[in-house]
């Protein structure tokens, strides 16, 4: 996919490694539940690809059900306030859950997804995200398990959009306007 002209894409994390850690994530899950069925919710739209790979490398009973959620409406800054926009079709009682996101980034919709999926008395509720940026974290929390920690910059690709665009990129890449990667290129060929 090509990027817009004012855009630069650049590969932070390559699909060959995103493919090794999802398996590592699944040998893991395999492990941790034993032979238990487990129900792997993925919370919308981003999440969508990397539970699909995800589910395909647990050895286990593993049914799907979806979430989705707003905290950041019109703005690219959160609002601090979470909207169910969907909620499970499934009861979860007695199930064990793993709630897999694309990124974990201020804890904001995770935390409040996580009680919410808490409150309607699972086996267990674990949680899995593809990315984590921890720097941009304003309410405690952490992922059960996670695939890259990843620096305060701004990612596409692998289910994560930018405006509804590069989810279908096989790769995390970031985003940079043309003018950030000229400011960049001129100071690394400055030093």
């Amino acid at each position: 996919m090509k990027a817009r002209k004012d855009e630069r894409l650049r590969v932070l994390i390559s699909r060959q490694r995103i493919a090794r850690r999802v398996r590592e994530i699944g040998r893991q899950i395999t492990r941790e539940f034993r032979g238990e069925p487990v129900l792997l919710v993925g919370v919308l739209k981003g999440a969508c690809i990397f539970l699909a790979d995800l589910s395909r490398e647990i050895a286990l009973d593993a049914s799907f059900d979806f979430l989705a959620a707003a905290s950041y409406g019109q703005s690219a800054e959160t609002s601090g306030q979470v909207r169910l926009l969907k909620d499970l079709d499934t009861r979860i009682e007695g199930r064990n859950v793993i709630l897999v996101e694309d990124i974990l980034d201020t804890g904001v919709t995770l935390n409040y997804l996580a009680r919410l999926l808490r409150g309607r008395q699972p086996k267990a509720v674990r949680v899995a995200a593809l990315l984590d940026k921890a720097d941009r974290r304003t309410q405690p929390f952490e992922a059960d398990y996670v695939g890259f920690r990843i620096p305060n910059v701004f990612v596409v690709g692998y289910g994560l959009d930018y405006a509804e665009r590069y989810r279908n990129l096989r790769d995390v890449c970031v985003v940079e306007m043309e003018s950030e990667a000229k400011r960049r290129g001129k100071k690394q060929a400055g030093r």
